[in-house]
């Protein structure tokens, strides 16, 4: 058998496979042995008992009196939270510095230049200490908050801002919101399939506009069109009502935002680049100025080049918000933490977080593949 090259090929891997295996099993083996002699218990039942810690922020409720469960949730979701809002932002900046470094105005370019050349040479946890430092050293005071105008203040406690009154026309609103994103994007294909059956262009951007903004628009108008706003008011050591947003948060987001943006802007010039010149020159021959044969010819194409590179810097960005645990931000790193110095848990609560960023960055590079196969050019 082993004179046949496919046979020994599969044999020899084979083999590699089960020593693998094998020495997966001693070292997980030798792990509970020594753990057992130590007296030191293993499993996963710690997740069921009262947590009995606080939690400075959270997207969902929580009280001490809850599981150790419902704790790892709420720093998941912190995670999501920070992680979500700074890929949008990143993704903005960076686009927008990107092109600008193509830019013919000699002092935009070399703006958008120290920028990237900054921001991606100086150590991302230095950043965070620099803009946490920033919003709790140089902020003022509750009682000397800074008044932005619109009810919105900034206060070394964070940033404060109105926030509308619970309503039941709000949720439904945000359910027509996302019914209406899907419409929109089924209008789209259906428009795309009609083009490429017939060659009709069907109407594309009013029809998606009208959907998704009429009908958030409609079911909140059919619900009594709500405009009530609790603004944040001074009372005693701190502000009550509305929304605020922490130094920890704010410092994490911006932080994270301006450093992945640095290395979005250089993906972007690089795509936009990787695009023959003479498509934007067909392009402005057709009448289209620059902002025109940018968005509709260029970037469509410099995409089959953006989006993997892109992939890696979001997946970089998910990872890179663990260093929340540095500046006091309550994300899943630092509930595991705690944990891990509550119960003692130390293997439990790391396998957590592995499969925790495992599946999550599993998730995007999925769905950022799914992307890059929807707009890839087709060879003909």
């Amino acid at each position: 058998m082993l004179s046949n090259e496919r046979a020994r090929g599969i044999f020899y891997q084979l083999l590699l496979l089960a020593a693998v295996f094998g020495v997966g099993w001693y070292l997980i083996g030798n792990t509970l042995h020594n753990l057992s002699t130590r007296q030191i218990q293993v499993g996963f039942d710690f997740l069921g008992r009262e947590a009995g810690f606080e939690i400075a922020e959270s997207q969902i409720a929580y009280a001490p009196s809850d599981s150790y469960f419902r704790a790892f949730l709420v720093g998941l979701f912190n995670t999501l939270h920070v992680a979500l809002l700074g890929i949008v932002l990143a993704t903005a900046i960076g686009t927008l510095v990107g092109v600008a470094r193509l830019s013919t105005n000699w002092l935009m370019s070399r703006l958008a230049s120290a920028y990237v050349e900054t921001m991606r040479n100086i150590p991302l946890l230095l950043q965070l200490f620099v803009w946490y430092g920033l919003f709790t050293e140089l902020m003022p005071p509750v009682r000397q908050a800074i008044d932005l105008g619109g009810g919105i203040f900034v206060t070394q406690r964070g940033l404060y801002y109105p926030w509308p009154e619970p309503h039941a026309a709000w949720p439904a609103a945000g359910w027509a919101l996302l019914a209406g994103i899907a419409l929109a994007l089924a209008w789209r294909a259906r428009a795309k399939r009609v083009r490429d059956r017939t060659g009709r262009q069907l109407p594309v951007g009013l029809p998606m506009a009208l959907l998704v903004l009429g009908l958030p628009l409609a079911a909140w108008a059919a619900l009594g069109a709500p405009t009530s706003l609790v603004y944040p008011e001074l009372r005693g050591f701190n502000f009550r009502g509305g929304k605020v947003l922490s130094p920890e948060f704010l410092a994490l987001l911006i932080g994270l935002s301006t450093y992945t943006a640095a290395f979005v802007a250089e993906i972007v010039r690089a795509g936009i680049l990787a695009v023959d010149r003479g498509q934007g020159e067909a392009a402005m021959s057709l009448g289209l100025n620059r902002g025109q044969e940018l968005r509709l010819v260029t970037l469509p194409q410099a995409l089959r080049v953006i989006i993997p590179p892109m992939t890696s810097q979001y997946l970089n960005l998910t990872k890179n918000s663990s260093l929340a645990v540095a500046i006091g931000y309550p994300d899943l790193v630092a509930v595991a933490n705690t944990t891990m110095n509550q119960t003692g848990q130390a293997i439990e609560a790391i396998a957590i977080l592995m499969a925790v960023y495992l599946s999550i960055s599993l998730l995007i590079s999925l769905f950022m593949n799914w992307y890059n196969n929807r707009v890839r050019l087709v060879e003909r």
